[in-house]
């Protein structure tokens, strides 16, 4: 029979992982994933020392954290650990390892002079499915001098329904740093149309035109001197579109300055490029908003920079306003409006051109929606609605 205890301890240790899988789950960069996970592990069940190694797939390990050590005996252990002894079966083996004494199993091999002495071991793999993608590893249990206890079948259940709920929240994470990459993939394939499209265009117009005014210097002053205006104002043009790409080119540091920073910084940038030129105003306001998780964030920066970028091809604008606003408690509205020529909402061509569709499915992405507004003669209002994070 269970004692009052035994059932307090018991509820204790299910609180506390019910808590590590939420904070894991919250995280879509691996590194803050690991470092939950065995910082979790440690504490569920009071391992002096606790580890998190991710293999490479060449004999050594992509990542190696570790909890409990300090920044110089890390330093002074050395480099990464290969997969020898009791990591390599972790790293091979689908079963769990719990050992008293570490050093007194046969498949223990050595460890660096400056590593902390282990007694008491807990390995538990990592899996996805058959795929072992990482393994936990605890040593000692409770305060330092306390090598002499062990760990129990009940620290061995709670970390393996901690590591199965971590190789969710790995894979997820991984999934979510693909896309990203495939997403900056997609950025750079669309600016590289774009610059051949927008700019070698303007750049060729400006060759042809250059040669025109050169072959009438002598019989026509006065057209030579007409096709040199049009080469300085399509010189200007261009050079405006490549600023406008290398701006979008840069990396948006959203993790440090936030989307409302981020987007001011961009639209200043822009801003004044076309001022020089006697181009478009472009202004940026907000609204104090809520932190959005990074791939929402992510794709309202994104249709800001795509929306911003028609208005100043297409709308032959005065003035471009962009803005950021609260939308409900946690999401976010960004408006990018016009007062320029506008466009027919049914024309397909437009539509298209304008690159709305690809707005859309960036808003599907993340369960937010698109709205855009525009007449002939009366300008263009694109409308982003984000939805924040759902509550824990």
């Amino acid at each position: 029979m269970s004692t009052t205890a035994d059932r307090t301890s018991a509820l204790a240790a299910l609180h506390g992982l019910s808590q590590a899988v939420l904070d894991i789950s919250r995280h879509l960069d691996t590194g803050d994933a690991l470092r939950t996970i065995v910082r979790t592990a440690r504490e569920l069940v009071g391992a002096e020392y606790a580890a998190l190694g991710v293999p490479d797939g060449a004999g050594s390990f992509a990542r190696f954290l570790v909890e409990g050590v300090s920044d110089r005996q890390w330093k002074e252990i050395g480099p990464l650990p290969r997969q020898h002894g009791m990591l390599s079966v972790m790293l091979n083996d689908p079963h769990p390892q719990r050992l008293d004494d570490i050093t007194s199993d046969p498949r223990f091999r050595w460890w660096p002079k400056a590593h902390p002495h282990l007694t008491a071991f807990l390995g538990v793999p990592i899996r996805d499915r058959d795929e072992i993608i990482g393994a936990l590893f605890l040593g000692n249990t409770g305060t330092p001098g306390s090598e002499g206890v062990g760990f129990t079948a009940e620290d061995e259940e709670l970390i393996d329904v901690l590591a199965a709920h971590a190789a969710i929240a790995l894979t997820h994470a991984r999934l979510y740093e693909s896309e990203r990459e495939l997403t900056i993939v997609a950025e750079r394939t669309r600016l590289a149309r774009e610059l051949h499209d927008a700019v070698a265009q303007k750049l060729f117009a400006l060759r042809l035109t250059a040669d025109a005014a050169a072959g009438l210097l002598e019989t026509d002053p006065e057209r030579a001197r007409a096709h040199l205006g049009q080469v300085s104002a399509l010189a200007r043009e261009a050079a405006d579109e490549l600023r406008v790409a290398v701006g979008e080119l840069l990396p948006a540091d959203l993790d440090e300055d936030g989307l409302a920073q981020t987007v001011r910084k961009q639209v200043d940038v822009i801003d004044r490029a076309h001022q020089s030129h006697g181009g478009p105003r472009v202004v940026f306001s907000d609204t104090p908003i809520t932190a959005l998780p990074p791939a929402h964030a992510q794709v309202v920066l994104r249709v800001a920079q795509e929306a911003l970028h028609n208005a100043l091809r297409h709308a032959e604008a005065g003035r471009i306003e962009l803005k950021l606003a609260p939308l409900g408690r946690r999401g976010v509205v960004l408006t990018v409006a016009d007062d320029g020529v506008g466009f027919d909402p049914c024309d397909d061509t437009a539509r298209r051109g304008l690159g709305l569709q690809s707005m859309r499915e960036r808003a599907d992405s993340v369960g937010g929606r698109v709205r855009v507004e525009s007449s002939r003669g009366r300008g263009t209002t694109v409308r982003l609605e984000v939805p924040g994070a759902r509550p824990a």
